[in-house]
């Protein structure tokens, strides 16, 4: 898996050193790879759908489907580039924030936002079955208007 990189840092990068941050996530730089990429990170931390960025991309120019926007963006997750928070059973978000953190959903808005790390604490957790270990505790806070 690739070293965590906070998407600031990625939004810093030039397309040759994202090149080398995709290669170093034993993923190939393809073209449509690199301008992903680019629309994920260049804007500092971010929710985004595979929607939203398939819209992005066909804006920028990019001709990609939506299939490849989801396989990639799979892909960027799996390399440790991206987490998925999904919000329910028809709604995944990708985070480009990859440090640990919780998140407020807003559902009339449909729009996920960063708590930072050490505003909530998890308490009380049961005992983990023998041969397992906790890889993530995630929290979601959904708010609707009162």
């Amino acid at each position: 898996m690739a070293k965590t990189q906070s998407s600031d840092e990625m939004g810093t990068l030039s397309s040759k050193d994202l090149e080398t941050v995709i290669r170093g996530a034993d993923l190939r730089p393809t073209r449509q790879r690199l301008a992903l990429a680019n629309l994920l990170f260049a804007k500092g931390n971010r929710h985004i759908t595979a929607e939203i960025l398939h819209t992005e991309a066909l804006d920028a120019g990019v001709k990609i489907s939506l299939a490849t926007i989801y396989n990639n963006l799979h892909q960027f997750t799996d390399a440790g580039l991206l987490r998925e928070v999904v919000v329910d059973a028809s709604k995944s978000y990708f985070d480009t924030n990859t440090l640990p953190h919780h998140h407020f959903f807003y559902d009339e808005e449909q729009r996920l936002e960063d708590i930072p790390d050490g505003q909530i604490r998890v308490e009380n957790i049961p005992d983990i079955p023998e041969g397992y270990n906790i890889s993530e505790v995630g929290v979601i806070v959904r708010l609707s208007r009162s």
